[in-house]
């Protein structure tokens, strides 16, 4: 990875920061986008991002946020927020990022974060379904569109990942069963690197022992 260019979206939380420094230790150059001046629901904002930034090797989509609650209970807004958050961000930046690896001309790799509830729906979260079901099919799609051009398009799917605000928020969890952010960032750093030379279009799961 040294010297090779890589965005990582939604690094700057818990899984990114992982991320982020499994990337450093490797010697590439990271590239967090701020959340507080880069809207990447936003077509232009998202656009411009992109486009000025170095020809890139990969990107790695984590933007994304999680809401629950029964079907009946779940507005329309609440649909589209999570539609936003997880599936169009994910949706503008494998866009520009394909449109910045093909600068640099020798393929690359771009990894996205769906969610196990994505494959093994769960009761109480339609529209986070939805959206992660859509960041999985999106994965696919674009692997298939873009293999003869060595891009290698993957994503992982975790389960409750190991943070601090995850752990507070179910205090009576078996936590030591949950993904640790550090393996997750082992999985996407390989997907990510060119050390993976053929996997494509695989819905990975990450899930621990939750």
């Amino acid at each position: 990875m040294q010297g090779r260019h890589v965005v990582v979206t939604g690094g700057k939380g818990a899984l990114g920061g992982a991320v982020v420094a499994w990337f450093e230790a490797r010697g590439a150059i990271v590239h967090v986008p701020d959340i507080a001046t880069v809207d990447l629901s936003d077509e232009a904002q998202a656009a411009a991002y992109y486009a000025g930034l170095p020809p890139l090797w990969a990107s790695v989509q984590l933007a994304g946020g999680f809401a629950m609650a029964p079907l009946a209970d779940t507005s329309f807004g609440d649909f589209e927020r999570q539609w936003k958050m997880n599936t169009v961000t994910c949706f503008l930046a494998c866009r520009e990022a394909v449109r910045s690896i093909r600068k640099a001309g020798g393929g690359g790799r771009i990894v996205n974060v769906s969610a196990r509830a994505a494959v093994v729906p769960a009761p109480g979260m339609t529209a986070y379904v939805a959206s992660k079901a859509g960041v999985a099919a999106m994965t696919q799609a674009l692997a298939a569109e873009l293999v003869g051009e060595r891009i290698l398009v993957n994503a992982v799917l975790p389960s409750i990942i190991d943070t601090p605000a995850n752990r507070a928020s179910m205090p009576k969890a078996d936590h030591a069963a949950w993904p640790k952010p550090a393996e997750l960032a082992d999985a996407i750093g390989f997907l990510a690197s060119p050390d993976n030379a053929l996997t494509s279009g695989a819905l990975v799961p990450v899930y621990g022992r939750a």
